[in-house]
């Protein structure tokens, strides 16, 4: 806080309007809720957010590490803003988040875009306005090597974008070392925050006015392992469910090594929790699981889905496949189209492998070639595609609850359910960021269409 206090003097004296901040987020909701913490330390500078690169003064990149094409990607847009820089040399140029956690995108970054003033990691956000204060008052550029953290900062300002909608997260890290996964090497491991913690964030964000609340971790189903007061994700789910009001709690992501039949009973008997369950299933063979270090069977991911539908009548399920991994034949990718059949998801991310240099996965022999993997991907693409097809048919006359989200020029509105499924209707009823029940009519693409019902 004695920085932001320095810097903001500083800005004060150095430009004569209110200075213009654009953070621009790569990567998951986890990323965009950093994102949100960065502008909440921006706006206390004094900065005003803008979309506008040209219009910006300080420019911040918040990276992915996830796959090579997001890296490449994000070197890409870095180095279009060298044009900006040499027309505007006062603007500052941040590069953060989990891609600079690694050294040899550090001094990537040191050698061929000498016009970024500062480099710091996901571990490091609260850093922000020390760095500033030292590139302003110094002169030199702040550029961070990769930092591990074991504490969690609480109570840091953020400036959240949406309205109905935020997320919180509720740890940080990873233990599980999937071997193709670069996540547990940039973002540390586990670190739970404390449950009042988030339950005063929670609360507040309620009594905001907030309506659809998305708790994060890159494994949210360990939570609480790092603790002294005993405690696991049920048991947070149930002591978020004890405030008072009308909203809806998501989570992502959940590892299937860890999902009880615990939590599925708590979302059974908390009608303010999601219905929808995001299970990342990665690949349907159990050989290329256990390459992948996932720490589970079919048997077993099976054995919590038949749980969950016996518990949870409206329950549905969305997945993340990786498709082509390392050594995985032919017949070993059927598998998956087989499980995606049986569990019948109502959304899929679907990823071709992606090679990360240091997992281990990098060094295991790959002779599938690309052409055959997207062949693989597109199979698979059209299958959902059906399954999804049936899903919105079987929800025609229906009547559901949904999270209006957008009103458009012509007066319709875009709302959401609990399953993600989009949900279109006309009304000239004032109905914009509340919940509402609707008729489903029939379907538009992959929308559904309805007519309001609760004036």
């Amino acid at each position: 806080m004695d920085y932001i206090q320095e810097v903001k003097n500083i800005l004060s004296v150095k430009f004569e309007n209110q200075p213009c901040a654009n953070v621009v987020t790569f990567g998951c909701a986890q990323n965009e809720n950093d994102s949100e913490k960065i502008r909440g330390l921006l706006a206390q500078l004094g900065y005003s957010m803008t979309d506008s690169l040209e219009n910006s003064d300080i420019v911040i990149y918040n990276t992915c590490a996830i796959r090579e094409n997001a890296e490449l990607k994000i070197f890409g847009n870095i180095g279009k803003l060298k044009a900006l820089k040499a027309a505007k040399p006062d603007m500052l140029i941040a590069v953060c988040g989990c891609m600079v956690m690694q050294q040899h995108i550090v001094d990537k970054i040191k050698k061929s875009y000498p016009f970024v003033d500062i480099v710091f990691g996901v571990n490091n956000l609260e850093i922000l306005p020390l760095l500033m204060y030292k590139k302003y008052t110094e002169g030199k550029k702040q550029i961070l090597p990769p930092q591990e953290k074991t504490d969690i900062i609480e109570n840091a300002p953020i400036l959240r974008t949406g309205r109905s909608k935020a997320s919180i997260s509720i740890m940080f890290g990873c233990d599980n070392f999937c071997s193709y996964c670069i996540v547990p090497y940039v973002r540390g491991r586990e670190r739970s925050r404390k449950p009042m913690d988030i339950y005063n964030e929670f609360k507040s964000l309620i009594e905001s006015g907030y309506k659809d609340i998305t708790l994060l971790g890159q494994n949210v189903n360990s939570y609480g392992k790092n603790l002294e007061e005993k405690i696991d994700f049920a048991d947070l789910l149930q002591l978020l469910c004890t405030v008072p009001g009308e909203y809806v709690i998501h989570f992502m992501s959940s590892h299937p090594k860890d999902i009880s039949k615990k939590l599925i009973d708590v979302i059974r008997d908390n009608h303010q929790i999601s219905r929808r369950i995001h299970l990342p299933v990665q690949a349907g063979n159990d050989r290329v699981l256990k390459e992948m270090n996932r720490r589970y069977t079919i048997s077993q991911y099976m054995d919590i889905i038949n749980y969950a539908k016996q518990q949870i009548e409206d329950v549905s399920f969305s997945t993340d496949i990786i498709v082509g991994f390392p050594g995985e034949t032919f017949e070993e990718y059927l598998d998956t189209e087989k499980l995606v059949k049986d569990v019948r998801f109502t959304q899929i991310f679907n990823y071709i492998y992606s090679k990360r240099t240091g997992t281990k996965a990098a060094e295991m022999e790959d002779n599938i070639s690309h052409k055959e993997k997207s062949q693989w991907l597109n199979r698979l693409i059209k299958i959902q595609q059906e399954i999804v097809f049936e899903h919105l048919n079987s929800y025609n006359g229906k009547q559901v609850r949904a999270l209006v989200e957008e009103r458009h020029r012509d007066g319709s509105y875009t709302a959401r359910m609990a399953n993600n499924f989009v949900v279109k209707f006309t009304d000239d009823s004032e109905c914009l960021e509340k919940f509402v029940t609707l008729e489903i009519t029939g379907k538009k693409g992959t929308s559904l269409t309805a007519k309001l019902l609760n004036k």
